[in-house]
Protein backbone atom coordinates (compact mmCIF):
# COMPACT_ATOMS: atom_id res chain seq x y z
CA UNK A 1 0.00 0.00 0.00
CA UNK A 2 1.28 3.49 -0.78
CA UNK A 3 2.73 5.70 2.32
CA UNK A 4 -0.21 8.91 2.07
CA UNK A 5 1.36 12.13 1.46
CA UNK A 6 -0.29 13.69 4.58
CA UNK A 7 0.14 13.81 8.35
CA UNK A 8 -0.98 10.95 10.16
CA UNK A 9 -1.67 11.34 13.76
CA UNK A 10 -0.67 8.20 16.23
CA UNK A 11 -1.54 9.33 19.56
CA UNK A 12 0.01 12.70 20.40
CA UNK A 13 2.81 12.03 18.07
CA UNK A 14 2.32 13.80 14.23
CA UNK A 15 3.71 11.33 11.80
CA UNK A 16 6.69 13.13 9.16
CA UNK A 17 5.24 13.73 5.94
CA UNK A 18 6.55 11.27 3.08
CA UNK A 19 8.34 12.70 -0.12
CA UNK A 20 7.00 10.04 -2.04
CA UNK A 21 3.94 8.89 -3.15
CA UNK A 22 3.08 5.42 -5.64
CA UNK A 23 1.71 6.04 -8.43
CA UNK A 24 0.23 2.17 -9.05
CA UNK A 25 0.63 -0.55 -7.08
CA UNK A 26 4.05 -2.40 -7.58
CA UNK A 27 5.24 -5.93 -7.42
CA UNK A 28 8.97 -6.39 -8.67
CA UNK A 29 11.04 -9.94 -8.75
CA UNK A 30 14.91 -8.62 -7.55
CA UNK A 31 14.50 -5.28 -8.81
CA UNK A 32 18.25 -2.75 -9.16
CA UNK A 33 17.96 0.74 -9.31
CA UNK A 34 20.08 2.74 -11.51
CA UNK A 35 19.86 6.11 -10.66
CA UNK A 36 21.62 9.84 -12.43
CA UNK A 37 20.96 13.17 -11.66
CA UNK A 38 20.92 16.36 -13.78
CA UNK A 39 23.32 18.68 -12.28
CA UNK A 40 26.38 17.96 -10.65
CA UNK A 41 28.82 14.98 -11.60
CA UNK A 42 26.90 15.50 -15.27
CA UNK A 43 29.28 16.59 -17.60
CA UNK A 44 27.94 17.14 -21.01
CA UNK A 45 24.61 15.64 -19.19
CA UNK A 46 26.17 12.66 -20.42
CA UNK A 47 24.69 10.23 -17.29
CA UNK A 48 21.24 11.56 -17.69
CA UNK A 49 21.62 11.27 -21.19
CA UNK A 50 22.36 7.58 -20.92
CA UNK A 51 19.47 7.16 -17.90
CA UNK A 52 17.02 8.87 -20.29
CA UNK A 53 18.35 6.19 -22.98
CA UNK A 54 17.72 3.67 -20.64
CA UNK A 55 14.35 4.49 -19.65
CA UNK A 56 12.57 5.32 -23.42
CA UNK A 57 9.41 3.39 -22.64
CA UNK A 58 9.17 3.13 -18.69
CA UNK A 59 6.69 3.74 -16.65
CA UNK A 60 6.24 6.24 -13.70
CA UNK A 61 6.04 4.32 -10.35
CA UNK A 62 6.91 6.80 -7.64
CA UNK A 63 6.85 10.53 -7.53
CA UNK A 64 8.95 12.81 -5.24
CA UNK A 65 7.59 16.03 -3.44
CA UNK A 66 8.47 18.94 -5.60
CA UNK A 67 7.48 21.09 -3.82
CA UNK A 68 9.89 20.14 -1.08
CA UNK A 69 12.58 19.81 -2.97
CA UNK A 70 13.45 22.28 -5.61
CA UNK A 71 13.93 26.26 -4.89
CA UNK A 72 11.24 26.76 -8.00
CA UNK A 73 12.80 30.45 -8.33
CA UNK A 74 16.44 28.77 -9.59
CA UNK A 75 14.69 26.19 -11.38
CA UNK A 76 10.94 27.94 -12.90
CA UNK A 77 8.63 25.50 -13.77
CA UNK A 78 7.80 25.60 -17.23
CA UNK A 79 4.49 27.55 -18.37
CA UNK A 80 2.90 26.88 -21.77
CA UNK A 81 0.73 29.95 -23.22
CA UNK A 82 -1.58 29.39 -26.27
CA UNK A 83 -3.20 32.23 -28.35
CA UNK A 84 -3.01 34.50 -24.96
CA UNK A 85 -4.23 32.04 -22.62
CA UNK A 86 -2.15 30.17 -19.62
CA UNK A 87 -2.76 26.30 -20.47
CA UNK A 88 -0.02 24.27 -19.01
CA UNK A 89 2.80 23.76 -16.38
CA UNK A 90 5.69 21.49 -16.25
CA UNK A 91 7.12 21.18 -12.75
CA UNK A 92 11.05 20.02 -12.62
CA UNK A 93 10.32 16.47 -10.46
CA UNK A 94 12.36 13.71 -9.39
CA UNK A 95 10.49 9.76 -10.44
CA UNK A 96 11.67 6.64 -9.94
CA UNK A 97 10.53 4.81 -13.15
CA UNK A 98 9.81 0.98 -13.91
CA UNK A 99 11.44 -1.24 -17.18
CA UNK A 100 11.66 -5.09 -18.02
CA UNK A 101 14.99 -5.64 -19.87
CA UNK A 102 15.54 -8.67 -20.78
CA UNK A 103 12.81 -10.17 -18.27
CA UNK A 104 14.31 -8.08 -15.26
CA UNK A 105 12.86 -5.65 -12.96
CA UNK A 106 14.67 -1.99 -13.90
CA UNK A 107 13.83 0.98 -11.47
CA UNK A 108 15.07 4.47 -12.93
CA UNK A 109 15.55 7.27 -10.80
CA UNK A 110 15.77 10.69 -12.23
CA UNK A 111 15.31 14.37 -12.41
CA UNK A 112 17.22 17.09 -11.79
CA UNK A 113 19.88 17.83 -8.44
CA UNK A 114 17.52 18.95 -5.64
CA UNK A 115 17.86 22.18 -3.50
CA UNK A 116 16.82 21.47 -0.68
CA UNK A 117 15.96 18.25 1.84
CA UNK A 118 18.94 15.95 0.54
CA UNK A 119 19.30 13.91 3.60
CA UNK A 120 15.59 13.73 3.77
CA UNK A 121 15.23 11.98 0.43
CA UNK A 122 18.40 9.96 0.91
CA UNK A 123 16.88 8.61 3.98
CA UNK A 124 13.28 7.95 2.12
CA UNK A 125 14.87 7.06 -0.71
CA UNK A 126 16.99 4.13 1.48
CA UNK A 127 13.89 3.04 3.18
CA UNK A 128 11.74 2.65 -0.44
CA UNK A 129 14.47 0.95 -1.74
CA UNK A 130 14.27 -1.91 1.48
CA UNK A 131 10.47 -1.84 0.72
CA UNK A 132 11.22 -2.81 -2.48
CA UNK A 133 14.00 -5.49 -1.90
CA UNK A 134 16.00 -3.66 -4.22
CA UNK A 135 19.25 -6.17 -4.99
CA UNK A 136 21.69 -3.69 -6.36
CA UNK A 137 22.20 0.49 -6.49
CA UNK A 138 24.03 1.12 -9.73
CA UNK A 139 24.77 5.58 -10.01
CA UNK A 140 25.58 7.31 -13.25
CA UNK A 141 27.62 9.74 -13.33
CA UNK A 142 29.82 12.09 -16.00
CA UNK A 143 33.03 14.44 -14.80
CA UNK A 144 35.24 16.33 -16.92
CA UNK A 145 39.00 14.74 -17.84
CA UNK A 146 41.66 15.34 -19.65
CA UNK A 147 41.20 12.73 -22.05
CA UNK A 148 41.08 12.55 -25.77
CA UNK A 149 37.95 12.41 -27.94
CA UNK A 150 39.60 9.52 -30.08
CA UNK A 151 39.90 7.10 -27.24
CA UNK A 152 37.46 4.94 -25.84
CA UNK A 153 35.82 6.69 -22.83
CA UNK A 154 37.60 5.77 -20.13
CA UNK A 155 35.44 5.19 -16.60
CA UNK A 156 35.74 4.88 -12.93
CA UNK A 157 34.09 3.06 -10.59
CA UNK A 158 32.99 2.74 -6.58
CA UNK A 159 32.03 0.25 -5.01
CA UNK A 160 30.40 -0.50 -1.27
CA UNK A 161 31.98 -3.66 -0.66
CA UNK A 162 34.77 -5.57 -2.20
CA UNK A 163 33.35 -8.45 -4.91
CA UNK A 164 30.61 -6.39 -6.27
CA UNK A 165 32.75 -5.12 -9.52
CA UNK A 166 33.30 -7.68 -12.19
CA UNK A 167 36.81 -8.18 -13.52
CA UNK A 168 37.08 -5.48 -16.38
CA UNK A 169 35.74 -2.76 -13.67
CA UNK A 170 38.33 -0.78 -12.40
CA UNK A 171 37.69 0.95 -8.89
CA UNK A 172 39.57 4.26 -8.51
CA UNK A 173 41.63 6.32 -7.80
CA UNK A 174 43.30 4.86 -5.34
CA UNK A 175 44.11 6.95 -1.63
CA UNK A 176 42.07 9.67 -0.41
CA UNK A 177 39.50 11.57 -2.81
CA UNK A 178 37.43 14.57 -1.11
CA UNK A 179 35.41 16.76 -3.64
CA UNK A 180 32.22 18.25 -3.67
CA UNK A 181 29.44 15.90 -3.27
CA UNK A 182 26.27 15.66 -5.11
CA UNK A 183 23.27 14.47 -3.91
CA UNK A 184 23.02 11.25 -5.68
CA UNK A 185 26.37 10.74 -4.12
CA UNK A 186 24.63 11.23 -0.64
CA UNK A 187 21.90 8.73 -1.49
CA UNK A 188 23.77 6.18 -2.85
CA UNK A 189 25.78 5.84 0.70
CA UNK A 190 22.46 6.28 2.93
CA UNK A 191 21.10 3.19 0.83
CA UNK A 192 24.64 1.14 0.95
CA UNK A 193 24.40 2.04 4.52
CA UNK A 194 21.00 -0.01 4.71
CA UNK A 195 22.71 -3.05 3.65
CA UNK A 196 21.90 -2.54 -0.52
CA UNK A 197 25.01 -3.40 -2.51
CA UNK A 198 26.05 -0.19 -4.14
CA UNK A 199 27.76 0.56 -7.40
CA UNK A 200 28.71 3.74 -9.22
CA UNK A 201 30.23 4.33 -12.61
CA UNK A 202 31.69 7.92 -14.21
CA UNK A 203 32.80 8.43 -17.86
CA UNK A 204 35.56 10.66 -18.14
CA UNK A 205 34.13 13.41 -20.30
CA UNK A 206 37.01 15.33 -22.64
CA UNK A 207 37.11 18.63 -20.62
CA UNK A 208 37.92 20.59 -24.36
CA UNK A 209 34.50 19.56 -25.25
CA UNK A 210 31.15 21.79 -24.84
CA UNK A 211 27.82 20.61 -25.58
CA UNK A 212 26.80 16.71 -25.44
CA UNK A 213 29.09 13.91 -25.80
CA UNK A 214 26.88 11.11 -26.37
CA UNK A 215 30.37 8.60 -26.66
CA UNK A 216 29.93 8.95 -23.10
CA UNK A 217 26.53 8.40 -22.61
CA UNK A 218 26.74 5.45 -25.12
CA UNK A 219 29.81 3.79 -22.89
CA UNK A 220 27.60 4.25 -19.65
CA UNK A 221 24.82 1.88 -21.23
CA UNK A 222 27.27 -0.67 -21.94
CA UNK A 223 28.73 -0.62 -18.85
CA UNK A 224 25.68 -0.83 -17.06
CA UNK A 225 24.65 -3.77 -19.48
CA UNK A 226 28.08 -5.90 -19.07
CA UNK A 227 27.59 -5.13 -15.20
CA UNK A 228 23.91 -6.79 -15.44
CA UNK A 229 24.79 -9.41 -17.42
CA UNK A 230 21.99 -7.71 -20.14
CA UNK A 231 22.27 -6.96 -23.86
CA UNK A 232 21.15 -3.08 -24.01
CA UNK A 233 20.89 -2.49 -27.68
CA UNK A 234 22.74 1.24 -28.01
CA UNK A 235 20.29 2.57 -30.56
CA UNK A 236 20.55 6.04 -32.28
CA UNK A 237 22.96 6.82 -29.38
CA UNK A 238 25.84 4.85 -31.50
CA UNK A 239 25.05 7.21 -34.29
CA UNK A 240 24.74 9.62 -32.45
CA UNK A 241 28.45 9.09 -31.03
CA UNK A 242 29.89 8.20 -34.55
CA UNK A 243 28.65 11.79 -36.21
CA UNK A 244 29.90 13.66 -32.77
CA UNK A 245 33.11 11.72 -33.26
CA UNK A 246 33.69 13.28 -36.95
CA UNK A 247 32.52 17.00 -35.63
CA UNK A 248 35.08 17.07 -33.08
CA UNK A 249 37.21 15.56 -35.67
CA UNK A 250 36.97 18.52 -38.51
CA UNK A 251 37.19 21.13 -35.75
CA UNK A 252 40.68 19.88 -34.38
CA UNK A 253 41.72 19.47 -38.24
CA UNK A 254 41.22 23.20 -38.92
CA UNK A 255 43.24 24.24 -35.15
CA UNK A 256 46.76 23.30 -35.25
CA UNK A 257 46.64 24.39 -31.16
CA UNK A 258 43.88 22.03 -30.70
CA UNK A 259 45.13 19.03 -32.37
CA UNK A 260 49.12 19.96 -30.49
CA UNK A 261 46.88 19.31 -27.40
CA UNK A 262 44.73 16.39 -28.54
CA UNK A 263 48.36 14.26 -29.64
CA UNK A 264 49.40 15.00 -26.17
CA UNK A 265 46.50 13.65 -24.68
CA UNK A 266 46.64 10.82 -26.74
CA UNK A 267 49.85 9.90 -25.59
CA UNK A 268 48.64 9.91 -22.06
CA UNK A 269 46.07 7.85 -22.98
CA UNK A 270 48.56 5.17 -24.02
CA UNK A 271 49.93 4.97 -20.27
CA UNK A 272 46.32 3.52 -19.39
CA UNK A 273 46.39 4.74 -16.32
CA UNK A 274 44.29 6.34 -13.66
CA UNK A 275 44.16 9.83 -12.94
CA UNK A 276 45.24 10.61 -9.12
CA UNK A 277 43.00 12.03 -7.03
CA UNK A 278 44.43 15.37 -7.26
CA UNK A 279 43.68 15.43 -11.16
CA UNK A 280 40.39 14.67 -10.58
CA UNK A 281 40.02 17.07 -7.95
CA UNK A 282 41.59 19.77 -9.79
CA UNK A 283 39.02 18.61 -12.98
CA UNK A 284 36.52 18.92 -11.11
CA UNK A 285 37.67 22.48 -9.31
CA UNK A 286 37.62 23.53 -12.93
CA UNK A 287 34.15 22.90 -14.00
CA UNK A 288 32.67 24.32 -10.99
CA UNK A 289 34.41 27.60 -12.28
CA UNK A 290 33.26 27.19 -15.86
CA UNK A 291 36.47 26.63 -17.09
CA UNK A 292 35.97 23.78 -19.86
CA UNK A 293 39.73 24.03 -21.49
CA UNK A 294 41.13 23.87 -18.43
CA UNK A 295 43.57 26.24 -19.23
CA UNK A 296 45.00 24.63 -21.88
CA UNK A 297 44.04 23.56 -25.11
CA UNK A 298 40.49 25.22 -26.55
CA UNK A 299 37.15 24.55 -26.10
CA UNK A 300 35.21 21.88 -28.59
CA UNK A 301 31.65 22.34 -29.59
CA UNK A 302 31.15 18.99 -31.83
CA UNK A 303 26.92 19.79 -32.05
Amino acid sequence: MARPLWPVRSGTILAPMALYQFTRPVDFVTPVVVAALEGWVDAAGAATSALEHLGDGSEVVVRFDGDELFDYRSRRPVLDVLDGKLTELSWPEITLRHKSLEGRDVLILSGPEPDFSWQKLASEVAELAVRLRIDRWISLGAIPAAVAHTRPVPSLATASESGLLGQDEQPGPEGLLRVPSAALSVIELTVSRAGIPAVGFYAQVPHYVAGPYPAASAALVERVGRHLGLNLPLGDLADQAEAHRARLDELVAEQPEAREYLERLESLSGEERLPSGDEIASELERFLRGESSGGEGPPLDGR
